[in-house]
């Protein structure tokens, strides 16, 4: 697996029809708030070129991309972590996603209601960012309590969480998510299991109109308020995602540049992903079968095997390795080999982006 996004935003901002779009899914898109009242799980595969490209060279009879999940859940409104609208059960769906995607509004058509009446996008993401923090406010508050109940064991690592757990509750009184609160990795260990939503990366994508999808003021206003946060921002149009998700993949093409644009709405979402969550891919080819892989940036070799079975990490041996890069210029795996492009590298070779492995172990 890539990673999984959970998708927030205001009812009626386009979340389903974007959700459906990237994944062609079958999640219900409809003029009223709350249409999506169940979760909608969609599982797509990451556009690689690489892996066309080696697969077009190697021929293998199985090539597997990773997979990235969307998780789309029911519109936010003001009041939601209080039970307002579905209320604060569907906040619980998207504590165990990688990262966010905060869908904002840009886009105006009379025919779809805005549940403020209005598209102005600082108010629809103070609404919905609020209503996280006050979530997670309740979360931290909840154990707290229970902590503090604790501290009279004198044990230290109770008295360290009781100190993180009132900086985190201070900091979101405040009106900050924790992500902007300077929690250290001592501190994200210990807030770990409380699986908080405003400790996760966020990236903002701006739904805007099918006119002008490149240029939109609301577009510019969100990223305005994305820089200050230090955020991304990833313009879309629903309509036209929709559009293209009908269309194979050599008409997509035509039709990307038709419109001006270079990549697909998902396409770009899943490179904000991959930067925001520093993750890399490796490739392998074992037996019939050419596959990527995710992992973290900076992962050794040892435990990237593991990323392919536990058996591989415990026996580990060595990896055989060859860029990406090098692997085209040689033309095939045997020329690569003869022209000593393929190295041995051992258990603390900290794996690179476009690697090209083959694993050595004892099973």
């Amino acid at each position: 697996m890539g990673f999984n996004c959970g998708i927030v935003g205001l009812p009626n901002v386009g979340k389903s029809t974007i959700f459906n779009a990237l994944t062609s899914g079958k999640a219900e898109a409809s003029n009223y708030p709350f249409c999506t009242i169940n979760p909608n799980l969609g599982i797509v595969k990451v556009p690689d070129k690489r892996l066309i490209k080696i697969a077009k060279i190697i021929k293998p009879p199985k090539t597997t991309h990773t997979m990235l999940e969307f998780l789309d859940i029911a519109g936010l409104v003001k009041g939601a972590s209080q039970g307002e609208g579905l209320g604060n059960q569907f906040l619980g769906h998207i504590r165990n996603v990688d990262v966010i995607a905060h869908v904002v509004r840009c886009f105006e058509n009379p025919d779809v209601s805005h549940i403020s009446s209005s598209v102005d996008p600082k108010r629809d993401i103070d609404i919905v960012n609020t209503e996280l923090i006050l979530s997670d406010l309740d979360t931290v508050d909840k154990m707290l309590s229970k902590t503090e109940r604790l501290l009279k064991t004198g044990d230290k690592k109770i008295a360290k969480a009781v100190e993180t757990h009132k900086k985190v509750r201070a900091g979101l009184n405040r009106g900050k998510p924790a992500r902007a609160l300077g929690i250290r990795e001592d501190e994200k260990d210990i807030l770990k299991d409380l699986n908080l939503i405003t400790l996760k990366s966020v990236f903002y994508v701006a739904n805007v109109d099918e006119g002008r999808p490149s240029h939109n003021v609301c577009a510019e206003s969100i990223l305005e308020i994305a820089t200050g946060e230090g955020a991304d921002v990833v313009v879309i149009c629903g309509e036209i995602e929709s559009e293209i998700a009908e269309l194979e993949e050599d008409e997509r093409e035509l039709f990307l540049k038709e419109l001006g644009l270079e990549r697909s709405g998902l396409e770009r979402l899943i490179e904000v992903g991959y930067n925001i969550l520093r993750l890399i891919t490796f490739y392998t080819t074992v037996g019939s079968e050419l596959r990527a892989w995710t992992i973290p940036e900076g992962t050794k070799a040892r435990k990237a095997a593991g990323k392919i079975h536990s058996d591989m990490e415990k026996g580990f041996i060595k990896a055989e390795v060859m860029a990406y890069e090098e692997f085209l210029r040689a033309g095939s795996m045997t020329a690569a080999k003869e022209r000593g492009l393929v190295r041995l590298e051992g258990k603390e070779y900290s794996v690179q982006d476009g690697d090209i492995i083959q694993f050595r172990f004892n099973p």
